[in-house]
């Protein structure tokens, strides 16, 4: 690459918005938790609509194929692909998302699968120099088709790494920058970082029953020179030797290979150090705790497109493993509990044009008339994010108690619950279980929902008839992380 090509590139790539860069991951291991269940949760920073989704497992024929890759839209341009698709795919939850220039919808971060393997999808930027190198066009799967693959393939959170990492070994990766990722079981988690460049550079660390990790940005530290043959890294062969060859690492330094400084560009963002340390005093870690860390106000905030807690932990029966789900941010909507089993989804979480990829070229279809004119839970939660946002200091605590109690309602359902589904179960009725399942959720939903507009409707006639609704000045959007709306502190609120 030409010098003056570089220095664009480079340029190009501070000035742009990049996929992720407020997205987060905790992992809390299971001698860490109150009950012995893994906890892992997180939420993706996106702009553009999300909505949940229920994927069915699926048969494909010997020849079936997947279309991967980005396109030349792409920020780092690439090409799309055809790689093989497996002869059968594994049920999975997942929150879909529609717009990032170049990577085709919709997209995903992850979410649960049927055999309790939980995955989130966080920034990690690479080195400038790995950036530079980067293919002109690319190709090979990227961050959203490798999270849907580990959903369609893995049986355990190993099991993902080593999906993705034959992936990227055989087909290459599609990058925008550098990634992570962060997988999950019931016994254990890993940590995977790709990075860009075009060298298949990637490595992965397990996570134990005794870690906490967050990944904001994900990272990994040291790694031994021999870590092919360490249970705890998995990574591609040329890891320790491509950074020799260019002379960003001595062996003989007697300095331990650190990736996060040989290969990546991702200083820790406030606060992953001070809430790893925090999580670690306050263990045992108990489920409403895991909640609280995921809607922290130094996470969640505008950007962020919803939250999730994966509860992992062996179930009599696989349509019990569950994933809690809220439908924007998290810091003014509750998780709402959604079993594997579960058959559909209310059309006030399924998909609206909100913010939706493309809807503005045209009018809707008759078919999707009545789920658009449902109520869209994730507009509604994030008008009460808006107006609480707006005052914190005055609003916040008030949500958060509302929200935390549904919450730990909900969380003192579950056993009954599954004492219900396991009995009908047992009794060859799988079907009248899983409706039982759907109809639960649907129900929770819709509570939800009412005490969504109930705190909505009470914080909007405060705030307008104590403060009136104040008028905007500047442009309307912002592309700059510290502009992004949170509930932290604001400079309406009094002193």
């Amino acid at each position: 690459m030409h010098k003056n090509d570089l220095l664009l590139t480079l340029l190009l790539f501070c000035l742009l918005p990049t996929p992720g860069f407020a997205s987060y991951a905790i992992y809390i291991g299971k001698n860490l938790t109150t009950d012995g269940s893994v906890l892992i949760g997180g939420s993706g920073d996106e702009v553009s609509s999300h909505w949940l989704e229920i994927v069915a497992e699926q048969d494909h024929g010997k020849d079936a194929t997947m279309t991967v890759g980005v396109t030349a839209d792409a920020f780092m341009p690439g090409q799309l692909s055809e790689i093989p698709q497996v002869r059968h795919t594994y049920r999975y939850l997942t929150m879909n998302y529609s717009e990032y220039e170049g990577f085709p919808p919709p997209l995903t971060n992850g979410g649960l699968n049927e055999h309790n393997v939980a995955a989130r999808d966080v920034w990690s930027p690479s080195r400038d120099e790995l950036i530079a190198m980067t293919p002109n066009p690319q190709q090979g799967p990227q961050y959203s088709d490798l999270s849907r693959i580990v959903m369609q393939r893995a049986r355990t959170a190993r099991e993902a790494v080593e999906i993705v990492g034959r992936l990227i070994d055989q087909y290459g990766y599609s990058s925008y920058g550098g990634n992570s990722h962060m997988f999950a079981d019931e016994n254990e988690g890993w940590v995977l970082i790709n990075y860009a460049g075009g060298q298949g550079l990637w490595i992965a660390q397990r996570l134990g029953p005794d870690d906490v990790r967050i990944s904001y940005p994900g990272y990994i530290f040291e790694v031994p020179a021999n870590f092919q043959k360490n249970p705890n890294f998995l990574g591609s062969s040329n890891f320790i030797s491509f950074a020799v060859e260019q002379g960003w690492y001595d062996p003989d330094s007697g300095v331990a290979f650190n990736a996060a400084e040989v290969y990546g560009n991702n200083p820790p963002r406030y606060p992953r150090e001070e809430m790893e340390q925090e999580l670690r005093a306050a263990a045992p870690i108990s489920l409403p705790h895991m909640m609280s860390a995921v809607r922290d106000v130094r996470l969640s905030k505008d950007s962020t497109g919803y939250g999730q807690v994966a509860q992992l932990r062996k179930q009599q029966h696989s349509d019990l493993n569950l994933l809690w789900i809220a439908p924007t941010g998290s810091v003014t909507a509750p998780f709402v509990p959604y079993r594997i089993g579960v058959q559909s989804i209310l059309p006030q979480y399924g998909k609206h044009r909100y913010l939706t990829k493309g809807e503005s070229r045209g009018f809707l279809k008759r078919d999707w008339q009545i789920q658009e004119a449902t109520e869209f839970a994730g507009r509604t939660f994030k008008r009460l994010m808006y107006f609480t946002c707006d005052r914190p200091a005055e609003f916040l605590p008030e949500v958060t108690e509302t929200l935390s109690a549904f919450e730990q309602r909900l969380i003192g359902e579950q056993q009954q619950l599954t004492v219900t589904a396991n009995a009908l179960y047992k009794a060859g009725e799988a079907e009248l279980a899983r409706q039982f399942l759907t109809d639960y959720s649907a129900q929770r939903g819709q509570q939800a929902l009412q005490i969504g507009n109930a705190l909505l409707n009470s914080i909007e006639t405060r705030t307008r008839e104590k403060y009136g609704y104040r008028r905007p000045q500047g442009d309307l959007m912002s592309e700059l992380s510290y502009d992004r709306i949170s509930c932290k502190k604001q400079p309406t609120d009094k002193q």
